[in-house]
């Protein structure tokens, strides 16, 4: 299953009454993504600053970066899937250029979330931004 785009999941989310049934949305999300094979779940994919376990592989490809990510917790998987929607199949120009900031501010999830998830995220996404600034030409 394709994962929807940023501004398709800002919509969905809109369309929920509650938190309920939006972290429900989000766990769905999470269960789209095929997550990752144990041998590459490895010690230098893990995500630093994540309480849960986060694996992060990335492959750049015909100017675009693709990630493929797994997670040992279901809420954190679905928090990937909001990631992804963003950043996955982008040239590193997008990926800089994204308005993270605003992306979260529209799906109102940081206020929703705990402190070490937010973190978890924020550390998530500044990966994510470092390896694009690292494929920058």
């Amino acid at each position: 299953m394709q994962l929807p785009s940023s501004e398709e999941i800002v919509d969905d989310l809109a369309f929920f009454d509650d938190w309920e049934q939006r972290y429900q949305y989000i766990i769905d999300l999470g269960k789209s993504i095929p997550g990752l094979p144990d041998n590459e779940k490895t010690p230098n994919r893990l995500v630093k600053g994540c309480q849960s376990s986060v694996w992060l592989v990335e492959s750049y490809e015909d100017g675009k970066i693709t990630f493929d990510v797994d997670s040992d917790a279901v809420i954190v998987q679905g928090l990937l899937a909001l990631v992804l929607a963003a950043y996955n199949n982008k040239s590193p120009r997008e990926i800089t250029q994204f308005d993270v900031d605003g992306y979260f501010e529209a799906l109102d999830l940081e206020r929703h979330i705990t402190p070490t998830r937010g973190n978890g995220l924020r550390a998530i996404v500044g990966k994510i931004q470092d390896l694009a600034r690292a494929n920058l030409s």
